[in-house]
């Protein structure tokens, strides 16, 4: 009958049992066999669970990095959309995302132009303002680690600056031209964008701010479409 480890793990060497009483631990192994069967016991005398004691003071004193996992900051009072609101442009947006994805199958087999190489090479504000009627269209040509790329250098920009209602058509662009399921570094951008997005709408002054709708619909992108839930607006 098998053991429960042979059950998981099936032998693939034959071995004889191992005669504990005639085993010395202190001559090393003459040949293969004598080798196999030091494992064999060995590991026989290993506990089918270790639980490691770990003292959370000593990682404490040893940290070198803080990571943040707060959320949005909320909304002033009136500022956020309502979910009826919300749940029309995630609609929206997935017809978006499907005219897309056509777009970017034709674009597959085709070489890149001049325009793509540009939007790779921009790192100047320029870029935001470079043909803003095809946005959508110039994204679609590129890649995923590219998308990414531009992304995190566009949350840089209004970072260090501020938040310009024509940041808003790149941005709802190369959301829709990341493909599911995100990659791990595209899942920290868009997170990162909607807190921000976040931040520049706390500090709003006024409902009629131009920039207000383009900050709600980051936010509930990437919250409602993309499921992070606890980056949601609430009603």
């Amino acid at each position: 009958m098998k053991s429960d480890v042979e059950e998981f793990m099936p032998r693939l060497l034959p071995v004889e049992s191992c005669d504990t009483e005639e085993y010395n631990s202190n001559e090393p192994p003459r040949n293969p066999q004598e080798y196999l069967r030091q494992v064999q016991r060995e590991a026989s005398l290993c506990p089918d669970v270790v639980v490691a004691q770990i003292d959370p003071k000593k990682l404490k004193m040893k940290q070198s990095v803080n990571v943040s996992i707060t959320g949005c900051l909320a909304a002033p009072q009136g500022f956020s959309p309502c979910l009826k609101w919300q749940q029309q442009q995630v609609s929206t947006f997935s017809e978006v995302r499907q005219s897309v994805n056509k777009h970017r199958q034709h674009w597959k087999s085709q070489f890149l132009d001049d325009n793509v190489v540009m939007v790779r090479q921009l790192k100047t504000y320029d870029m935001i303002l470079y043909c803003q009627t095809e946005s959508e269209i110039i994204v679609s040509k590129l890649n995923q680690s590219t998308i990414s790329a531009v992304l995190e250098y566009l949350i840089n920009w209004f970072e260090e600056r501020d938040f310009v209602p024509q940041l808003g058509r790149w941005l709802y662009a190369l959301l829709a031209c990341f493909e599911k399921p995100l990659l791990p570094e595209a899942h920290s951008l868009i997170r990162q964008l909607a807190r921000r997005c976040s931040a520049v709408r706390a500090n709003l002054e006024s409902k009629d701010d131009d920039r207000l709708s383009a900050l709600n619909l980051m936010i509930c992108i990437v919250a409602r479409y993309f499921e992070q839930n606890d980056l949601a607006d609430k009603e």
